[in-house]
């Protein structure tokens, strides 16, 4: 049932996205060195940037259109030393897409950790278990096949069915182990 949501939100987003391109974020990006360098004559240090974002269309993403009009007024008339400096790149990416993503890894995230959360309210029910409820097979063709109606009625339990098949797993692995690291041969 939450995967039928789950698919009717990612559709509906993707829809709404498609119509309407009001979730494009559309920006200019110029990164330009402090106006310091201009009045000390020192050189730019790969820490003494500063980012400028403004939204413009990518014909005036340029120093002149972003950066000018917020220090122009420190700058004192060296616009033009300053702005060959700067490196400005119209970015454009869609914001619906990137949600859409966030939104279904946390949904897998969560899925996860509600999984995590049943085999740990599981694994004691699993172990507890009553003395003599459980009898060891020696022959494992004959596991599909109760011998009597208790064993029926145990095999019928959802939990005992589970905690047998991790119980024959983990003697599979044990058996594994001791054949690969005691004897050093792998089994076919």
């Amino acid at each position: 049932m939450r995967t039928f949501f789950l698919v009717i939100l990612i559709l509906y987003i993707t829809k709404t996205a498609w119509c309407q391109s009001l979730s494009d974020d559309k920006r200019c990006k110029c990164i330009c060195p402090k106006v310091s360098i201009l009045t000390n004559n020192t050189e730019i240090v790969d820490g003494e940037r500063i980012r400028y974002v403004a939204n413009v269309p990518p014909n005036k993403c340029n120093c002149m259109d972003v950066v000018i009009p917020k220090i122009a007024n420190q700058l004192n008339g060296k616009e033009g030393e300053f702005c060959p400096r700067c490196e400005c790149k119209y970015e454009n990416r869609n914001t619906t897409i990137i949600k859409v993503v966030v939104i279904i890894v946390i949904w897998i995230i969560a899925a996860l950790v509600v999984y995590m959360a049943f085999l740990i309210v599981l694994d004691p029910l699993l172990n507890k278990r009553k003395k003599g409820s459980y009898q060891e097979h020696t022959n494992e063709e004959e596991d599909g096949t109760p011998s009597t109606s208790h064993d029926m009625s145990v095999r019928g339990n959802v939990l005992n069915r589970v905690g047998h098949q991790q119980d024959k797993w983990k003697r599979q692995v044990r058996e594994q182990r001791r054949n690969i690291y005691d004897r050093h041969a792998m089994l076919n």
